[in-house]
């Protein structure tokens, strides 16, 4: 990714009575409240944990509030790799996380065993793009799994609760609700929550109202709000769905990017429609998107999606994320990765995130993730990056 820094100040001119002196780099930015370091807070670290799995999906920050003295704690990122380590799609079973202040995993190669920290081995294959963590201490993961990472011999999921040691506390099943978790976003209120949750196999969008407990979340109500989104089997991509999810809940909004359609949809009332509302409001299609796949909210409100390139491929804008607003007008755009189809799960940490930390992104290229300390004010100092 290219991320553009205002430069800091490495010299500075004062005028005095002496005359005009020219200060040293040290004394400029000890004197100068505006200096920043040029580099940018950036780790790269490899998903591959020890049993080889690959294709990174999923991405997630532990949210601030977090339960202590667990396997995981706020500030880190959780990973879950859809792949195995035969590289065949819908087999992968391991979470994998990250600490950013800690030590980053070497890359190897596919095939091989990694070093990133296992933190759940899955008994279902295909963990997907759906994952997510509550600040109560719970850990969301979906699946959609195949025998032999073809479309012939692929079937329902499901969605499994952990709890902040890893373990596997209850697992969500339902035909109609949950048949494929492709993808959910959180709306966390502490003892309760909503979680939303996109089907690829079906296209359509369900709604989990849960209570939350201190040992185990308890499903009251599960609806269906969208449905409609175009699904398709897909050669490279295996099957394209909708995706993507991201909750305003100051408006009760859910934004949806549906990866076939090529399009991003608002679904008004999300958080207290009791029935079906269709595909919601057209909000953004336009010659940048390329297959959108997750979607996440920036600190400054714009909406970021991820483009998978299995819809209107272009070579010359590889593996895109792409920023733009919550009306729909395009802001800016950039690669994870030279080639196409590597970029897929990002998340975003507002506000804050690890120690500084909070924007990643997965690469499905490189079997790595990069994490970000991204300001809200930098567009104050950045060119336009158009």
């Amino acid at each position: 990714m290219k991320l553009k820094e205002s430069f800091a100040r490495v010299s500075c001119i004062t005028l005095s009575a002496a005359g005009i002196a020219l200060m040293s780099p040290v004394a400029a930015q000890a004197t100068d409240n505006n200096s920043r370091p040029f580099l940018p807070r950036l780790i790269i670290s490899s998903t591959i944990p020890g049993n080889g799995d690959l294709n990174p999906y999923g991405i997630a920050f532990v949210p601030a509030g977090f339960p202590q003295n667990g396997t995981i704690a706020s500030g880190d990122i959780l990973v879950s790799n859809f792949n195995n380590s035969s590289n065949l799609q819908g087999t992968g079973t391991t979470i994998i996380k990250l600490t950013p202040d800690g030590s980053v995993a070497p890359s190897v190669p596919a095939g091989e065993s990694g070093n990133a920290t296992t933190i759940f081995s899955s008994k279902l294959n295909g963990l997907t793009t759906a994952l997510g963590v509550l600040s109560g201490g719970f850990i969301f993961v979906g699946n959609v799994p195949t025998q032999d990472g073809t479309i012939g011999t692929i079937s329902n999921g499901a969605l499994q609760v952990l709890d902040r040691q890893g373990n596997l506390l209850t697992t969500l099943t339902d035909a109609v609700f949950l048949d494929s978790p492709w993808d959910l976003t959180i709306s966390d209120h502490g003892t309760s929550a909503q979680v939303f949750v996109s089907n690829v196999l079906s296209g359509t969008v369900s709604r989990l109202d849960l209570t939350v407990g201190s040992s185990n979340i308890t499903v009251m109500r599960k609806t269906q709000i969208a449905q409609g989104y175009t699904h398709v089997p897909n050669a490279a991509a295996l099957v394209l769905g909708p995706t993507g999810l991201a909750y305003d809940e100051s408006t009760d909004v859910l934004y949806v990017a549906s990866t076939a359609d090529n399009a991003i949809f608002s679904i008004p009332h999300a958080g207290t429609a009791s029935g079906v509302i269709d595909k919601g409001t057209l909000v953004f299609s336009d010659t940048h998107l390329r297959g959108p796949l997750a979607l996440a909210f920036a600190p400054n409100g714009n909406l970021l999606t991820s483009n998978g390139d299995a819809v209107n491929p272009d070579p010359t804008h590889p593996s895109e994320i792409v920023e733009f607003t919550k009306g729909g007008e395009f802001v800016r755009q950039y690669n994870v990765d030279a080639g196409q189809g590597a970029a897929f799960g990002i998340t975003t940490a507002l506000p804050g995130g690890g120690p500084g930390f909070n924007f990643a992104a997965v690469n499905d290229a490189t079997n790595a993730f990069a994490v970000y300390g991204l300001a809200p004010f930098l567009d104050k100092f950045a060119s336009d990056g158009k």
